[in-house]
């Protein structure tokens, strides 16, 4: 018996490793690696017990990814289907197989220099709602195997265009070969076969010669930390955990509903309580001190919890709980 208890209490602190860290870092991704790599490092810095990034960048590609800790991985999908926004440099001319630098190249053009209005004539074509064919080289997956597995392969199938929006398309820095664009862009949107698709525009082939994400839905212009600061910072929480955002930077783009003591007590047992003036559809759950309960939706006078963040009631390590409750 006792024998089966300490056997019981080893598996019991196995599945719960690491400690409650909650809360959100805006990491800088480095060149070269992917994001679950760059995940599991900061992870491994944190000390977290649990955590998760937001959607990935190819190793190729730096710039901004979102890791969840803790409570935060429950907003990841909120985070998921938000907007992006990306800073690209197009290298025309030249046509690779995985449409980026990393690739081995597969076709050369003759036209490799444009000028400023036929660049500007390739960009407002594209801008808006537009369909978009995935690349061979993306993690979707075709009959259970991964897209980039079957290219490495030599294999080829069939992709379904997808619908996706180009909510801003402009020039930063012109270069008759390597201009540098900005790209605002709903989810699923591939930038590498956005390029692939300019250069079609203007009867050339290019490919992404540098990628760099700059926004993620509501964390924009906000100081990135790289993923150097956190490794040299392992082992002292306290300096990582400053580095946190709360749990709720990621709910900005929801309202926030105040519940008195009585509605939380109940809101946090899984029960929907009478709300007054309150908006339909889903909504931020704040109660005493602004600390974040979870995510509600309104309908009918009523608001019914919809996902809920019992960790934060723990009051736990990490970033506070909840922005200023407004």
């Amino acid at each position: 018996m006792r024998a089966r208890a300490i056997v019981t209490t080893a598996m019991a602190r196995r599945r719960n490793r690491g400690r409650p860290v909650h809360g959100i870092l805006l990491l800088d991704k480095p060149i070269g690696i992917t994001s679950n790599k760059a995940l599991q490092i900061a992870r491994r810095c944190y000390d977290a017990a649990k955590a998760g990034h937001t959607g990935s960048l190819d190793p190729a590609a730096s710039g901004l990814l979102p890791l969840c800790f803790g409570e935060a991985t429950k907003v990841s999908g909120y985070l998921l289907d938000a907007d992006k926004e990306y800073e690209t440099v197009a290298h025309f001319g030249i046509r690779t197989d995985t449409a980026d630098a990393d690739g081995n190249i597969v076709e050369r053009s003759d036209l490799n220099t444009v000028t400023p209005a036929q660049l500007e004539g390739a960009l407002a074509a594209l801008r808006g709602p537009i369909e978009q064919v995935p690349p061979m080289y993306s993690a979707l997956r075709h009959e259970g195997q991964r897209l980039y597995k079957l290219a490495r392969e030599g294999a080829e199938v069939e992709r379904q265009a997808r619908p996706v929006t180009i909510h801003e398309l402009e020039v930063v820095d012109f270069d008759p070969q390597q201009p540098r664009l900005r790209v605002r862009c709903s989810k699923g949107t591939y930038i590498r076969t956005l390029v692939e698709d300019i250069a079609a525009q203007l009867g050339t082939v290019a490919h992404v010669a540098a990628l760099h994400r700059t926004a993620v839905g509501p964390f924009g212009g906000q100081d990135m930390t790289p993923l150097a600061t956190v490794e040299a910072l392992a082992g002292d929480a306290a300096a990582l955990d400053a580095l946190l955002l709360p749990v709720d930077s990621g709910l900005q783009a929801f309202p926030a509903l105040q519940l008195g003591p009585t509605e939380a007590f109940y809101v946090v047992r899984g029960q929907p309580v009478a709300v007054a003036d309150a908006p339909d559809g889903l909504v931020r759950l704040y109660g005493d001190g602004g600390t974040l309960l979870g995510m509600g939706e309104v309908a009918g006078g009523q608001v019914a919890p919809k996902r809920l963040f019992p960790g934060l009631l723990e009051g736990p390590p990490g970033a506070a709980n909840s922005e200023k409750n407004p």
